[in-house]
């Protein structure tokens, strides 16, 4: 069974396919200027339609442009890369993650994602997540 996680894409691909799911879709001349040390154009339209071939994106004409959409839904794929990311660096460990997270951004929280965690916390306390 082929796996369709962006973890089983290479370097380049992933970084493609950060830049479509970042702006909801792009041409290869949005991805070429949004790419680190990109390569050439042509070498940017091989690598969407190579991942367009492994169904990841799918493409729209707009006038002369192909136009690539991602094919996965984003928040399936936010939520995947989360828990591979958890269980990678994390030791499976979604505390230990969210941890990280107050300590990386802890001069940035605003009152209003405070109280947004708080009863993200609170919900989780009522479903049983921690026993």
């Amino acid at each position: 069974m082929k796996k369709s996680g962006l973890e089983q894409l290479g370097r380049r691909e992933r970084q493609i396919m950060e830049i479509i799911y970042r702006r909801g879709s792009a041409n290869a001349a949005e991805v070429l200027a949004d790419l680190p040390d990109p390569p050439t154009y042509t070498a940017v339209r091989g690598m969407l339609r190579l991942l367009e071939t492994k169904g990841h994106l799918r493409h729209e004409q707009d006038g002369p442009r192909y136009v690539y959409f991602p094919t996965a839904n984003p928040d399936r794929v936010s939520k995947s890369a989360v828990r591979h990311l958890v269980r990678t660096f994390f030791d499976n460990s979604a505390s230990s993650a969210v941890a990280a997270m107050v300590g990386i951004y802890e001069d940035h929280w605003s009152d209003a994602d405070l109280d947004n965690l708080e009863k993200l916390i609170e919900r989780a306390r009522g479903k049983g997540g921690a026993s």
